[in-house]
């Protein structure tokens, strides 16, 4: 029995971390579609569907291959690659296009089953990102949970978060201890004024948040 990976959620620089995906049908198209989003992708394929032809117009580097692809050619591709994603049709060259790229050191992303990457339901408003995951236990309630966490996450928790990043530089500069700073920072998310003025005005809910901070050095 293949043992349970342990993952950790973590944020992960990719700006400069190439992403190389095996297979141009519709999965690969939605793994292309996310992470070129983040990462140079290319995706290897005989064909390719017309959406990652789009995304080519995007950036996204596409190679039309013919035939089985040799041990060789698989490991060319993904030489210096950081991460290796096989979406083809046959999961016996999935799990090759897997050993391979773990023997040269790249992590992959199966969608057969839990390698060393799993890609969480993401919701991204403004400078707030949630992922979502059970683990492949349950794709439909990752997306049914990101439904109903995204109905609860209104424009104001965007802007709130934009205050908070606003406030941040003067908090460092005028407050030396980090409890106090937590605290502070508490007590303009507890401040209802704050969130009640968010929808009327943003430069008035961060005049008020501001308060706080003179208050302190009062």
């Amino acid at each position: 029995m293949k043992e349970v990976p342990h993952l950790l959620p973590l944020m992960v620089e990719m700006k400069n971390r190439k992403v190389v995906i095996f297979g141009g049908g519709q999965v690969g198209e939605r793994k292309a579609n996310l992470f070129s989003r983040y990462a140079p992708t290319t995706v290897v394929s005989r064909s390719f569907t017309p959406g990652l032809c789009e995304l080519e117009d995007q950036g996204v580097n596409l190679i039309n291959t013919t035939g089985t692809l040799s041990d060789e050619e698989i490991l060319g591709y993904i030489k210096d690659v950081f991460l290796v994603i096989p979406t083809t049709s046959d999961q016996e060259v999935n799990i090759r296009i897997a050993e391979l790229a773990h023997q040269s050191g790249s992590l992959v992303n199966s969608v057969d089953g839990l390698e060393d990457i799993a890609v969480p339901s993401i919701i991204e408003k403004g400078d707030i990102t949630i992922a979502i995951s059970t683990k492949g236990a349950s794709p439909a309630l990752s997306k049914y949970m990101r439904k109903k966490i995204e109905e609860t996450i209104s424009p104001e928790f965007e802007d709130m978060a934009r205050i908070l990043k606003d406030i941040r530089p003067k908090l460092i500069q005028q407050v030396p201890k980090q409890e106090d700073r937590s605290r502070i920072l508490w007590t303009i998310l507890e401040d209802s004024d704050v969130w009640e003025a968010l929808p009327e005005s943003y430069d008035k809910a961060l005049e008020i948040a501001l308060n706080h901070l003179i208050n302190e050095n009062t």
